[in-house]
């Protein structure tokens, strides 16, 4: 799962230079990324549920992640300029009570049986977690010594990818398992989303209460570069960087969200076994981040990029030309290779911008509407095609991040 950096930031000096506890604070950013993922990775498991609940085609049945993900493009810099106002504090709060309406409204969508109805709930739920990402990812980097910023990020993350492994198996037991019992009803979807509002409401009350630190905004860096540039469009390695975020995160969406009747269609077994599959794919994503945190300190970050991008080229045609248990494994595989894709992307994309780099902040996280329209547009080549086909979408989006780590990302200004 994605997330969205954003502004340079920087601690308030404590009261009477007295040091403060960061253990609260950490424990809930670190409940709060496990939700965000939870939340997130349970609509691979609503895709199919609907599909066959409201008997869909796959480009109506990934309609659930072209709303979801579409929010990032339209609420992203709009969220900054609340959390900008209200502060960050009370941005996680109002991003949890959000999220927990969104999440209410599902006991109504399933009472009327409406599909539409639950897409509008999933758009609240999503301006909820736009809302708690711009406002928490600040508090991870000035928790604490500078010198441990990225082991206290990556540690988050890792939080955040338990949640997206145990939601498909979530999906598959409480969900999926009783979808072909009541396969034209969506029964099964409003009590497990009455207890994510319930938890979500209780993380709200909790932070409320809590003495978080108080974060300022932060310099630019690199303040030569004002001169030479006359916008943030100005820089090569974040023109592409856009596109390569946009593709990165639709070639993730994409093929999480089809995982589940990819896996159902070649081993000829139901949609609740074959969501269980799913926790791999999202699973390697959480071992691939604490390789990747490691090589990282002695590999160039375009290196490691560009293999990973070969790597889930291959395995995606190795998938795509081969059948039963190879098939499968082999795209769940690809999950591993995206771990480190988004970070480095985004690191890549901001190198060198200087005063530029919190606008290009934002701008990126609009990009993360690519998981809307490309799972939108792999639905329809399935309805219209083969999964052979389908899945060649996804494999053009990883043509694409190789170029940007053999090229797209050099810039005369780029450190990196």
């Amino acid at each position: 799962m994605a997330g969205i950096p954003i502004n340079t930031v920087s601690m308030a000096e404590p009261i009477g230079g007295q040091k403060q506890n960061y253990t609260p604070a950490l424990i809930i950013l670190a409940v709060l990324y496990f939700m965000m993922g939870f939340i997130t990775c349970l609509n691979d498991t609503l895709v199919p549920f609907f599909k066959k609940g409201f008997t869909l085609s796959y480009s109506e049945s990934s309609l659930v992640q072209f709303y979801f993900f579409l929010t990032y493009g339209i609420a992203s810099i709009p969220a900054g300029k609340v959390v900008e106002k209200v502060g960050y504090k009370k941005g996680m709060v109002l991003g949890f009570s959000v999220a927990a309406v969104g999440a209410l409204l599902f006991f109504p969508a399933s009472v009327m049986h409406q599909y539409s109805l639950f897409l509008a709930a999933l758009f609240i739920v999503a301006v909820g977690i736009v809302l708690l990402q711009v406002a928490a990812n600040p508090y991870i980097t000035i928790l604490g010594p500078a010198k441990t910023a990225s082991s206290r990020l990556t540690l988050i993350q890792g939080v955040g990818s338990i949640g997206t492994t145990t939601a498909p198996l979530f999906g598959a037991y409480y969900i999926l398992g009783s979808l072909r019992d009541s396969a034209a009803s969506s029964d099964a979807v409003r009590y497990p989303y009455l207890g994510i509002a319930a938890v979500l409401i209780i993380i709200a009350l909790i932070v409320s209460r809590l003495s978080l630190p108080e974060i300022v905004a932060g310099q630019d860096i690199n303040p030569e570069n004002e001169a030479s540039q006359k916008s943030v469009f100005s820089f090569r390695n974040l023109n592409y960087g856009l596109i390569g975020l946009f593709v990165y995160v639709g070639a993730e969406v994409s093929v999480g969200t089809f995982l589940t009747n990819y896996i159902a269609d070649i081993l000829k077994i139901s949609e609740s076994a074959a969501n269980n599959y799913v926790a791999f794919y999202w699973g390697g994503m959480l071992v691939g981040r604490l390789i990747g945190s490691v090589l990282l300190k002695s590999i160039r970050a375009s290196v490691v990029l560009s293999v990973c991008a070969v790597m889930a080229i291959i395995l995606i045609f190795v998938s795509i030309n081969s059948e039963g248990y190879l098939a499968v494994w082999t795209m769940i595989a690809v999950g591993f290779c995206n771990s480190i894709m988004f970070a480095i992307i985004f690191s890549l994309s901001v190198s060198g911008l200087g005063k530029y780099t919190t606008q290009a902040s934002g701008l990126l996280s609009t990009a993360i509407a690519g998981g809307a329209i490309i799972s939108f547009c792999q639905g329809l080549l399935i309805d219209n095609s083969t999964w052979k086909i389908a899945f060649i979408l996804p494999m053009v989006c990883y043509i694409y991040i190789l170029f940007y780590g053999l090229n797209g990302y050099k810039s005369k200004f780029s450190s990196l």
